[in-house]
């Protein structure tokens, strides 16, 4: 009998960096409320995705999905782009 498999993590963000060959850094970006000021803050990750195409551009909007680890950092792919910068 086999398992179902859990469903990957899916994530929007904005491309910041693409100098290296089919990786590209994406910058997700969640609000959260600061616990004791109760004011609306920006928190920011940076992930390393891969894009086998080279297709996303710095600016690009691009949906991300988790998968295997590819390399040290990457654990990420790239999905589609969602909107040219």
């Amino acid at each position: 009998m086999q398992e179902k498999r859990g469903s990957r993590k899916k994530r929007i963000g904005i491309v910041i960096s693409d100098k290296m060959d089919k990786s590209r850094v994406v910058r997700l970006v969640r609000t959260t409320q600061h616990p004791f000021y109760k004011k609306v803050v920006k928190r920011f990750k940076n992930i390393m995705v891969h894009d086998e195409k080279n297709e996303a551009k710095v600016g690009d909007t691009v949906r991300v999905e988790e998968t295997r680890p590819l390399s040290k950092r990457k654990r990420w792919r790239l999905v589609e782009i969602l909107k040219r910068a």
